[in-house]
């Protein structure tokens, strides 16, 4: 149904009277895309079974999807501050249903990597848009940041019911229907938006900016591939040097390009505003924490505990659950107290979760390691929706589309961080705790490569040990989860640096953005604009 522009001088009332109705369209789009990155996970097991599919191949099915994705967020939020954020948002959940349509149909493990990368375009096109379409929709600052905080819940929901709905289809079907799952949100999701999303679009644009498109896109991704090949390849490996040097020429020249050409993709001067630069800095470390702890959570209750991808993900209900309670509440605290004083204590709340959980040993029982979790969950439901809103908050409504997409790269580029960096911590003390082992329980030379590899491979080794299997298991345990208490403290130490730099540079209140003209001094704002109540 076509809708004419809605423009930052006027709303369709209309438009606000089903503004809660968009915000759950908007909220179930963003849930296929948070949902399938970790609905993938549990498939992998049957992926290397059906499609013969090797390490590397694995790797690449999940890695695919987060370059491309990561690499265009700039250049489509961007496109749809241009041309308009509602067809953005159509589009991409029109490529991601065929895409996920390919990826159930692929017969290969490279086809499958082809339509991984596929189903980032549409990814790319969709994150970006249902935040600058909620940013438009609601104009009240304290009913959109109640909106930002509903959103940041749903997206912590999509990472707890990733695993359980994988883990259901994978018990009653086939791999392929982790993809096909994908198809029926979509489609509901596009028919709902058809008739109740508006359209919006920035009236002010300028011509395109190709060459910053061009220059964002392949610095973005040469940053995530040094990052993602990094633990496996080496740090010191040509490949992974080579990307972070071609990523490093890339990114400033993007930024040289940015600041000197008349019609920028990205306005730098946005980074000036403590409001939005503190924001943003802190989304970054706490994805860092969140998808490193996650990685080693998820690990420990399956590899160590024996739970199925199933178990495992019913055992996250009560993270999400207190991940979906406290996000909105956080809108509340923030009218009382403050952005400032509500983030930096949800940061100190992270922190504490933490330090708790890598206090766990091998024989912890469940219901102590998910009170530390849900401690944790606690305060990034605190943390996530008001940095979001900070980020969003701070810029003018008709360039949302690329505060979103800025919003979005930071928590890509910080979990792929915290990923990579607290993986390859993880793995080297590991490492090490299994070549000390390694003479007392008599490993050969492939007998303890492959234990040294992961707990996994470990635990296959010790069916080869004969009486020996049971310690040797207890003592991988062991190892393991000394390796991963390091890793969380690691976690902690950033997220307390995050904490920091929220206190410092977070403004206790909000004012309102305005555009600053091209060409105009950063420190030249023009008239000053009054303190948004209650925020």
């Amino acid at each position: 149904m076509a809708t004419e522009p809605i423009h930052d001088d006027d709303i369709d009332p209309a438009v606000h009277d089903r503004r809660w109705l968009i915000l759950g369209v908007l909220c179930m789009s963003l849930l296929i895309i948070v949902m399938d990155n970790t609905i993938l996970n549990v498939a992998i097991p049957s992926l290397i079974v059906d499609l013969g599919a090797s390490n590397s191949q694995i790797q690449w099915i999940v890695d695919a999807y987060v370059l491309v994705f990561a690499g265009l967020l700039l250049t489509t939020g961007s496109l749809s501050d241009r041309y308009g954020r509602k067809g953005a948002l159509q589009l991409g959940i029109v490529l991601f249903g065929i895409g996920s349509a390919a990826a159930a149909m692929s017969t290969s493990a490279n086809g499958l990597i082809a339509t991984r990368a596929f189903m980032g375009i549409g990814g790319a096109l969709i994150m970006p848009a249902t935040l600058s379409i909620l940013t438009n929709v609601f104009r009240d600052p304290r009913e959109r940041a109640r909106a930002i905080a509903v959103w940041a819940g749903f997206s912590g929901l999509g990472v707890a019911i990733g695993p359980i709905t994988g883990g259901f289809l994978l018990e009653h079907f086939s791999w392929h229907s982790v993809f096909w799952v994908n198809i029926p949100i979509g489609i509901t999701a596009l028919v709902l938006g058809a008739f109740l999303v508006p359209t919006s679009r920035d009236p002010s644009h300028g011509r395109v900016d190709p060459l910053g498109a061009l220059l964002s896109f392949f610095g973005l991704t040469s940053l995530l591939f040094g990052i993602i090949e990094g633990p496996s390849k080496g740090w010191t490996d040509p490949a992974v040097i080579g990307a972070f040097a071609i990523a490093a020429v890339l990114i400033a020249s993007f930024l040289w390009w940015e600041r000197t050409c008349t019609h920028p993709m990205l306005d730098l001067t946005v980074f000036h505003n403590p409001r939005f630069s503190a924001g943003a800095g802190t989304i970054t470390m706490v994805f860092f924490a969140m998808f490193g702890s996650m990685l080693l959570m998820t690990q420990y209750w399956q590899l160590v505990h024996g739970y199925s991808p199933l178990q495992a993900g019913i055992r996250l209900l009560p993270y999400a659950a207190t991940m979906m309670i406290v996000a909105p509440l956080s809108a509340r605290l923030v009218e009382r107290q403050g952005t400032k004083r509500i983030v930096t204590l949800g940061l100190a709340l992270v922190a504490v979760g933490l330090v708790l959980l890598s206090t766990i040993a091998a024989d912890s029982p469940y219901p102590m390691v998910i009170a530390f979790f849900m401690v944790m969950a606690a305060g990034m439901g605190m943390t996530m929706a008001p940095a979001t809103e900070s980020v969003m908050g701070s810029l003018p409504r008709a360039k949302a589309g690329v505060g979103s997409a800025i919003n979005d790269t930071t928590r890509q580029v910080g979990g792929a961080l915290g990923v990579a960096i607290i993986g390859s911590v993880v793995t080297s003390v590991y490492s090490q705790r299994i070549v000390d082992l390694a003479g007392t329980f008599g490993l050969a030379g492939p007998q303890e490569a492959l234990a040294e590899s992961s707990l996994g491979g470990a635990q296959r080794v010790a069916t080869e040990l004969g009486g020996q299997a049971d310690a040797f298991v207890s003592a991988a345990n062991d190892g393991f989860v000394d390796a991963l208490s390091i890793g969380l403290r690691l976690a902690a130490v950033v997220i307390v640096i995050a904490a920091v730099v929220a206190w410092k540079f977070l403004p206790s209140h909000a004012t309102e953005p305005q555009v600053i003209p091209l060409g105009q001094p950063a420190g030249d704002p023009g008239p000053a604009t009054a303190p948004v109540a209650g925020s």
